[in-house]
């Protein structure tokens, strides 16, 4: 009888560490799905704030951006044309003080054209990333390239919205192959 109880003791010690280990995943679980929902609470916080950086001579859109005001980009390519109206945000800022630049736009994904800058720019100020939305001319910090949008995407960490295209994208879309642009501030 006394082997008996001694491997009884055994087992029960396993099963109790068993789901005493269960139950703490379950706690870890809870605790990563609370994490993760105040860290998209926080996420969804910074992104949907307005650019508010130096809005003095700024003039909100109704998605809360601040554009500057009277500052545009014009984009020439394939003798067309397509206008952006900047944000007031740092990024935007030192992508101006690049101004004029001749890229190469190429396709990405059948949802945006690209073009990798040869200097990086500021992200000083600048939030987790962003949902860019059909229209939105934007830096991907990571890869450091340009992006405008031509249909929706999701979420981006490190997407930083420069401004929004006013007119010509349908013109951006339609390019097939790599093209040259020349970008240049409107005066």
């Amino acid at each position: 009888m006394g082997r008996e109880f001694i491997l009884s003791l055994i087992y029960s010690l396993i099963i109790l560490m068993f789901l005493t280990a269960c139950g703490s995943n379950n706690n870890t679980e809870k605790n990563n799905v609370d994490d993760t929902a105040n860290k998209n609470s926080n996420e969804e916080q910074i992104i949907s704030e307005p650019h508010k950086q130096n809005i003095q001579d700024s003039v909100i859109d109704n998605e809360g951006d601040a554009f500057m005001e009277d500052v545009k980009v014009k984009l020439t390519f394939n003798n067309e044309v397509a206008i952006v109206n900047m944000y007031d945000n740092p990024t935007s800022r030192d992508f101006l003080s690049q101004l004029p630049l001749t890229i190469t736009l190429g396709d990405y994904a059948g949802t945006e054209k690209i073009s990798y800058l040869s200097k990086k720019l500021s992200t000083e100020e600048a939030p987790s990333g962003s949902d860019p939305s059909v229209g939105d001319f934007a830096y991907y910090a990571p890869w450091g390239n340009l992006a405008i949008y031509y249909k929706d995407f999701g979420f981006s960490n490190g997407l930083i919205t420069l401004g929004k295209i006013e007119s010509g994208l349908e013109n951006l879309e339609t390019m097939k192959d790599n093209f040259t642009v020349h970008v240049e501030k409107v005066d």
